[in-house]
């Protein structure tokens, strides 16, 4: 076989390993090993590459430089890659995901216009060959043109919207409130519009490679003012889209370098990312275009704490919450970010155990948005060891609340607020939750009764059957531990 069949038999095995691990990672028994599996794939990938036609005449012309600048971008990109994933705690996952996706974007426009940049210098060399092939290219409204100026728009788009959701999960000062500007709608269009012109000017001359980069800047503002008004109880949501727009944008750069397994990675991210939209948004009730163009968080809030939790709420002693547990035959855990955030999740097993030991049945409910991506409470309880078995998803647990003796609520809120159910003007109205209310007994675990990321009351804290245990997530529930073990 030519070496081109051994490359192209290579990114098929490449391709076929992808789609394996994304099988996988379906089920968070076999997420590590697609995850493993993946990883392989991408090697197989980039290595099968580095034997392209284009990439060996560069050796044989420019000598070792390119590898060793090949050498030194795997190097370093593998040395930070390890650093991130080993030091960033399991918190701060959510915003990671948000920059690897827009380190996808920022990629794909790179690649597109180095690729742009390197036919126009061909197209007025000296070479016939490489000359009638760039002049192909180059071409008005060719693969290569329409490929190439997708690849700027969505890429950087996803770049800046990316830069923007890190900002907000990192909740930095200047990124804390949703922008709510009146006019944003009206500056979101004339930014399309102008995108549109743009795109068309690219593609019907793309040798003016100032309209490349014009279209691409004009993308980063737009970016920016998308990704701006959102709240952050719709970050998931966001989190899902962006990642479906660098595998877009990945797989237009396929398209734009012709590599066949760039174009099947980035349209399985694409796809699985959109199809993972879509999910998230029904599990908030949420159509895409409100989350993109409305914002949660940009409603106004008629009920104040004060009118809610004024002497209505009751707090508890860890003596009095063991001594309710006791008398439990039937225990729902609901984890939220405070409990990702204080990393009480071993805590909480261990809280677990010790009332299985007394004959309680102890599980987990698990809505599909809480944290700040999708499957956050599920990996951080899988990383504490807590059985598959015992994790419940809302369809499957709300009716089974009124027959629960104690649901113990740590660190969540949006996700349990009832005004859900019913305040039709609350930002999060029709938001399907997790029926906790509904329990005998509610024991919530917070540091204060500071609101979620929708920045509304909760109506559950002063409920006649909720006690507040205010403590810190860990603290609060080893203390439990303690008490339940002493009793």
């Amino acid at each position: 076989m030519s070496s081109q069949a051994w490359i192209n038999l290579a990114y098929l095995v490449a391709s076929m390993l992808f789609i394996v691990a994304f099988k996988l990672m379906t089920g968070p028994r076999t997420a590590v090993r697609g995850n493993i599996l993946g990883s392989i794939g991408m090697a197989i990938a980039i290595l099968a590459a580095c034997f392209e036609k284009p990439v060996l005449d560069s050796i044989s012309t420019n000598g070792p430089w390119p590898i060793v600048l090949l050498t030194f971008g795997a190097i370093v990109g593998g040395v930070i890659g390890a650093i991130m994933a080993l030091r960033y705690p399991m918190t701060g996952m959510p915003q990671m995901v948000a920059l690897l996706n827009g380190f996808g974007g920022a990629a794909s426009v790179l690649v597109a216009g180095a690729e742009l940049a390197s036919a126009l210098t061909a197209s007025r060399g000296t070479d016939p060959v490489a000359q009638l092939s760039a002049q192909a290219n180059l071409s008005p409204w060719t693969q290569f043109a329409i490929a190439t100026a997708f690849t700027g728009f969505i890429g950087a788009v996803t770049f800046w919207g990316s830069l923007v959701a890190f900002a907000k999960l990192e909740e930095l000062a200047s990124f804390k409130k949703a922008w709510t500007d009146p006019r944003r709608h009206l500056i979101n269009l004339g930014l399309a519009i102008t995108l549109l012109l743009l795109f068309a000017a690219v593609c019907a001359n793309p040798h003016w490679t100032i309209l490349y980069w014009l279209l691409v800047a004009v993308a980063s503002v737009l970016g920016c003012t998308l990704t701006l008004p959102i709240g952050g109880a719709d970050m998931p949501v966001v989190i899902c889209l962006l990642n479906s727009y660098s595998g877009l944008a990945a797989a237009a750069a396929g398209f734009v370098i012709d590599n066949s397994v760039l174009v099947i990675a980035g349209s399985l991210v694409g796809a699985s990312g959109l199809i993972l939209t879509a999910i998230m948004c029904r599990a908030m009730n949420r159509s895409l275009v409100g989350v993109l163009f409305g914002g949660l968080g940009t409603t106004q809030v008629n009920s104040s704490s004060d009118d809610i939790y004024s002497g209505k709420v009751k707090s508890a002693s860890v003596e009095e919450i063991a001594m309710i547990l006791e008398g439990a035959s039937r225990v729902v855990i609901v984890p939220g970010y405070g409990l990702a955030v204080a990393q009480a999740q071993h805590a909480v097993r261990e809280l677990a155990t010790q009332l299985e030991k007394r004959g309680t049945t102890v599980e987990y409910a698990i809505h599909p948005v809480a944290g700040r991506m999708p499957g956050h409470m599920n990996v951080l309880l899988a990383e504490a060891d807590v059985p598959y078995e015992k994790l419940r998803e809302m369809d499957d647990i709300n009716p089974t609340f009124p027959e629960t003796d104690v649901a113990i609520v740590i660190g969540a809120n949006d996700v349990v607020n009832p005004a859900a159910r019913t305040d039709p003007k609350s930002p999060i109205a029709g938001m399907p939750i997790l029926d906790v209310d509904k329990a005998r007994t509610v024991i919530v675990i917070k540091r204060s009764l500071s609101p979620g990321f929708a920045g509304i009351p909760n109506p559950l804290f002063a409920a006649d059957n909720t006690l507040m245990y205010f403590a810190d997530g860990k603290k609060a529930v080893l203390d439990l531990v303690a008490a339940v073990q002493k009793g």
